[in-house]
């Protein structure tokens, strides 16, 4: 069928597409237009609005709507090819989701499709850890329990080891699937349903009289536990039954929910299983509790609950029901055995005594009782009996043969027959005897009656007590629905079919090996095992899935020969096909050089053809390149051979093949003749010319030296040498060098070999210039030294003057002594009393200038006096106003705030104090 966005009406491509109209809820007109662009004519929609795509466009109120030329059709053409690209763009969104998600699931549709992959092993090793780890917590590592279970996750992951028994196909990861509680074997949900609804349909035909109204169990396919109507399976659940649909997770058990089993244990011991969802059995319950032995004489230890019942091995003790031994058996669950002694025991009448086991006290003898009875006159002919023989059985009242009539007689007599007829029912079950009462059996009936065969078909008469069967064989279908009955005079209750059913099963190997049934046979009940090469590993399958599952991983080694001039080939695991090609080294020897060959083994190299035909013309398909196995020759020796370069410069390795001079790249480096420089040319093969020094001198094919002498000068000189390069020390300088004194005044000429080869005192002496030192020292006085080098000597011997504290004796010294503080000249007693005599007079002079100031101040405070008077009249009544002030005049500014913060203290206390 043609997707939706591809069905459109008038013809394909942009604008040639015709509306649509259709009639909506709005009394208006939807327009469903292919192409978005203008389309000849005009629409006129009548009614209030318009729609386009679906789109409501209400008109506005008072106006009417108007037949629009075909220039006015573009807007709604556009609206409508946007709608339907829209549509078309969430048509094909779903389209890529639904191929998106298909191939999720064929990725993950299988285990088959992942075994191959190393990856694959250590996530399944992975998956089955997290399943097992809170079982393993429990048991502190122990997994010995977990085998049976493992066995059942294994299979899970295992290609083929899921097979389905009705339909002989695999378990994917993305089927529906029933598993049994009893064999635990994985069913596909629509196949068990199908074997279900079959097989309660086979036996409610053949015995149920209201048929399909009675609950017929079905039997599971392969372990054949029964299962009530009600517990087939309608839904698809998880192994624990928890989650419906389990959603399919790469890193869970397939069709597992992922959650904890919690399924309880069998037997039940009160624990829930603590694996995660898992195929197959629960394992045994690894919780530990504290109990005792069997026979409770043993301390309570702590055990597995899975084994908590256990036996001390002592005697067990308990009285035996012979009620004289103990059993002696060890510790032991449930009843003591029957005691095992033999002992004399009479019988139950007390005649015989024998042997016998202690185990069994009562026992009979074959002896008739022979006891006389209550009547006195017969004895008691029942067998070893208990208790009391009971009374006469021919006392009382008793009947005559026929029944019909009763007599009390003594037991000495018999009871004679009654005369009337015997009337009882004959064997046939319609007449009756017709003799008098007798005693014994009647006689058999000889009436002659019209009898039916068992089968209904046909009349005969014939004695009552004959039976009547016919020839007539049955024509009804035996319940195979598949042979006839053929029985002789059959009622129509035929027998079931004993035939063998025959049928070719679904393996397609075997045939059905059951009575012939109706319906669908049982799956085969045989497994083959699915092998590797060498036939060491192998899976067990059902019988008809060896063709489709894949071999098994052997970890075995390969035992084949190898192919190659090896003795043995590498270390690979068990395959099918051709061996690897040999990765060992050759190891051959190489004829040249007599190295061993290390290269990777080539006696089966694959080698594209080369020869074949060749396409005539373009329209032949080229063949595929065609490749052969064929020997290749060893390679080149890659053996390392040391080797000296052309210049013995290194020594390195060279591959065998390889070996010869060669240079090295590098420069020559050999001293040349002038002994300052070295040879630039690249390694070269040189002369030696002598064979103590020829490792180091150049040789003649060395390069020859061109440059001038670059040897360093000695100190101070600033000239080059005026001479080619050239071995030794260079000739000295006969050069003129100008230098300055020592005092910088001076120019001096002087040799420069002088110069540079003189020591320290010699250079001081060529550069004085025999002329007075004209530094100053620090004293003021010029240097009396000649032309020197460094600071002037501090030794200036020029008088100076020098005078005591007061000035009045003067004497002169050199003024080196006065620098250096070594002569000082002191007052004398002439000079002391000049002092005193000027200290008085300076004290004079200074009470005399203190005496006028005083008499200065006085002058003027007189005057200052008078001038005051003058003025006493006008300034008396500003002295009688002036007043002096109070003490509340003065403080009143303070007393302000003090009060103010007085008020507030006693304000607060008389708060606080009503609180």
């Amino acid at each position: 069928m043609e997707a939706s966005w591809r069905q459109v009406a008038g013809g394909r491509g942009r604008a040639r597409g015709r509306a649509t109209a259709t009639p909506s809820s709005g009394n208006g007109v939807h327009l469903r237009g292919a192409g978005g662009g203008r389309e000849k004519g005009s629409v006129c929609a009548a009614g209030p609005g318009l729609s386009l795509g679906g789109a409501a466009a209400p008109a506005a109120a008072g106006t009417s709507a108007r037949c629009s030329p075909a220039g006015s059709e573009a807007p709604q053409t556009s609206v409508a090819g946007e709608l339907m690209s829209q549509k078309k763009f969430e048509e094909i969104k779903k389209a890529n989701q639904a191929a998106a998600k298909r191939i999720v699931e064929e990725h993950f549709s299988s285990s088959s499709e992942e075994e191959g992959d190393e990856d694959f092993e250590g996530k399944r090793g992975k998956i089955v850890a997290n399943t097992f780890i809170t079982y393993t917590t429990q048991t502190d590592g122990d997994v010995r329990e977990l085998e049976r279970t493992k066995q059942y996750v294994n299979e899970a992951f295992q290609a083929g080891a899921m097979t389905c028994l009705i339909c002989i196909g695999s378990v994917k990861r993305n089927h529906a699937v029933w598993s049994c509680s009893g064999c635990f074997c994985v069913f596909h949900t629509p196949c068990i349903q199908k074997w279900a609804k079959d097989s309660q349909f086979l036996v409610s035909s053949l015995t149920d009289e209201d048929f399909g109204k009675r609950d017929y169990p079905w039997p599971c396919p392969k372990c054949r536990f029964e299962y009530k109507r009600s517990d087939t399976p309608s839904r698809y659940y998880c192994y624990c039954g928890k989650v419906e649909d389990p959603p399919l997770d790469p890193w869970l058990v397939p069709h597992s929910c992922g959650q904890v089993c919690e399924r309880d244990f069998k037997p039940s011991c009160g624990h829930k299983c603590l694996l995660l969802c898992h195929p197959g059995p629960c394992p045994p319950c690894p919780k530990m509790v504290t109990t005792t032995c069997y026979c409770k004489k043993a301390k309570p230890v702590p055990r597995r609950c899975s084994a908590k019942e256990w036996s001390c091995q002592l005697p067990c003790g308990r009285k035996l029901l012979c009620g004289q031994h103990k059993c002696e058996n060890p510790c032991h669950a449930g009843s003591c055995p029957p005691c095992p002694r033999v002992s004399r025991q009479k019988c139950v009448c007390g005649k015989r005594v024998a042997e016998r086991s202690c185990a069994s006290p009562l026992w009979h003898c074959d002896l008739i009782c022979g006891k006389t009875l209550p009547c006195g006159n017969h004895t008691c002919e029942q067998v070893c009996h208990v208790g009391a023989c009971g009374d006469c059985p021919r006392s009382g009242k008793r009947f005559c043969p026929c029944q019909k009539s009763k007599f009390s007689l003594p037991c000495t007599e018999d009871v004679p027959t009654c005369g009337d007829s015997c009337d009882k029912v004959l064997e046939c079950g319609i007449h009756r005897c017709s003799q008098r009462c007798h005693r014994g059996p009647c006689e058999t009936c000889r009436q002659e009656v019209e009898k039916h065969c068992r089968c209904g078909k046909h009349t005969k008469r014939m004695p009552c007590h004959k039976p009547y069967l016919c020839e007539t064989k049955c024509v009804k279908m035996r319940d195979c629905q598949k042979h006839q009955c053929r029985r002789k005079c059959c009622p129509g209750n035929c027998p079931p079919c004993d035939q063998n059913c025959g049928r070719t099963l679904g393996c397609r190997n075997h045939k059905c090996p059951s009575v012939c049934h109706r319906g669908s046979c049982y799956p085969c009940p045989e497994t083959v095992d699915v092998k590797c090469h060498c036939g060491n590993t192998k899976v067990t399958v059902p019988c008809g899935r060896e063709r489709t599952t894949r071999p098994p991983k052997c970890k075995e080694q390969c035992s084949r020969p190898p192919t190659c001039h090896h003795t043995s080939q590498e270390k690979h695991r068990c395959h099918f096909g051709s061996c690897p090609p040999c990765r060992q080294p050759c190891q051959k020897v190489l004829e040249k050089c007599g190295h061993l060959c290390p290269a990777p083994c080539h006696d089966q190299a694959l080698i594209k053809q080369t020869g074949r035909h060749q396409p005539t013309g373009p329209w032949e398909q080229p063949s595929e390149p065609a490749f052969i196995q064929t020997a290749l020759p060893c390679p080149p020796c890659q053996v390392p051979i040391p080797v000296e370069c052309l210049g013995n410069h290194e020594v390195s390795p060279i591959p065998c093949h390889a070996v010869g001079p060669y240079s090295c790249k590098r420069v020559c480096g050999r001293t040349l003749n002038c002994q300052n420089h070295t040879c630039m040319k690249e390694c070269h093969k040189v002369t030696e010319t002598d064979s103590c020094t020829g490792k180091k001198k150049a040789g003649p094919e060395c390069l020859r030296c061109e440059e001038g002498c670059s040897k360093s000068r000695p100190s101070g000189c600033p000239h080059p040498c005026v001479l080619p390069c050239h071995p030794g020390e260079c000739p000295p300088c006969a050069q003129m060098l100008r230098i300055k004194c020592h005092c910088k005044i001076t120019s001096l000429y002087v040799e420069c070999r002088k110069i540079t080869t003189a020591d320290v005192s010699e250079k001081n002496l060529l550069s004085c210039c025999k002329n007075q030192c004209p530094k100053e020292l620090p004293c003021g006085h010029r240097c009396k030294e000649m032309c020197h080098p460094g600071e002037c000597p501090f030794n200036c011997n020029q008088k100076v003057k020098l005078r005591c504290p007061c000035k009045r004796i003067k004497k002169e010294v050199q003024c080196n002594k006065v620098r250096g503080n070594q002569i000082s000249i002191d007052c004398d007693t002439t000079c002391k009393e000049m002092k005193q005599k000027a200290s008085e007079l300076k004290e004079a002079e200074a009470k005399a200038a203190l005496e006028e100031e005083k008499r200065r101040q006085q002058a003027e405070l007189e005057a200052f006096e008078n001038r005051l008077k003058g003025r006493r009249k006008k300034n008396r009544k500003r002295d009688e106003v002036a007043v002096e002030l109070t003490l509340w005049q003065k403080y009143k500014y303070y007393l302000f705030p003090l009060c103010a913060i007085v008020v507030v203290v006693f304000a607060w206390y008389i708060a606080q104090a009503m609180d």
